[in-house]
């Protein structure tokens, strides 16, 4: 089993559901006691989010490869951010380190690919759904990507850092987005991704009648994947 590296925090809501499923995951394939080998070092999110306020994503970028750089010197095989949003700084990342990295958004268009859909909507913080980071790394793979509108993604971006962050479930905010999923459907998508690690905490497959892409669960599989190829 290889060891996997894990840079959370960010925030550490859904960096705690990476360590579940990457856990539950190894448990299931292997059986018995086995357990993952990972390391995990978790940042003060509040210091990422200061960056990413102020645009200063070199400094932000700066701050995580350093993390990388930790987590080779004690010994992981690979790394996996556990956010979408801070993918925006990868290239930061992989030039300060040797080992593999697992990008979030190459393991949701592989699920997307095996479910056949040709169009989504994306879900995440501003950064994710307006700036071209993520999207072309999708859209590249001949999937179309679908936001939603200024005053939508406002709303979602304010409960990803005002709620979903700071462990807040709201049943009013679930509504909200599910109204807006509806929306996507209307103008055309077959599936959601949900592009911030913490929606997934809100929105679950039952709450909407199409697929949904909780990117924190992909990615943390993926990892397993990875970790227990031969």
């Amino acid at each position: 089993m290889k060891t996997i590296g894990l840079i959370g925090g960010m925030s550490w809501e859904s960096s705690g559901e990476y360590y579940r499923t990457i856990n539950e995951e190894v448990k299931k394939r292997l059986g018995g006691l086995h357990s993952a080998k990972c390391v995990l070092y978790s940042v003060d999110f509040h210091e990422i989010e200061k960056y990413q306020a102020l645009g200063e994503w070199e400094a932000a970028g700066e701050e995580l490869a350093n993390v990388a750089v930790s987590l080779e010197k004690a010994g992981v095989d690979f790394i996996v951010i556990c956010t979408n949003t801070m993918h925006k700084v990868v290239n930061s990342i992989e030039r300060k380190i040797k080992v593999p990295f697992i990008h979030i958004a190459d393991a949701t268009v592989k699920q997307i690919k095996q479910s056949g859909l040709r169009t989504v909507g994306l879900l995440g913080t501003k950064y994710t759904m307006e700036q071209d980071f993520y999207k072309s790394r999708i859209e590249r793979e001949g999937i179309q990507v679908i936001v939603p509108s200024n005053e939508e993604r406002t709303i979602i971006n304010q409960v990803i850092f005002e709620e979903l962050c700071l462990g807040k479930i709201e049943k009013s905010s679930k509504q909200y987005y599910q109204e807006v999923i509806h929306s996507l459907v209307k103008r055309g998508a077959e599936g959601i991704i949900l592009g911030c690690t913490e929606i997934g905490l809100l929105v679950k497959k039952e709450d909407v009648t199409i697929p949904l892409f909780d990117t924190a669960h992909i990615h943390a599989v993926e990892a397993v994947n990875v970790a227990l190829e031969k």
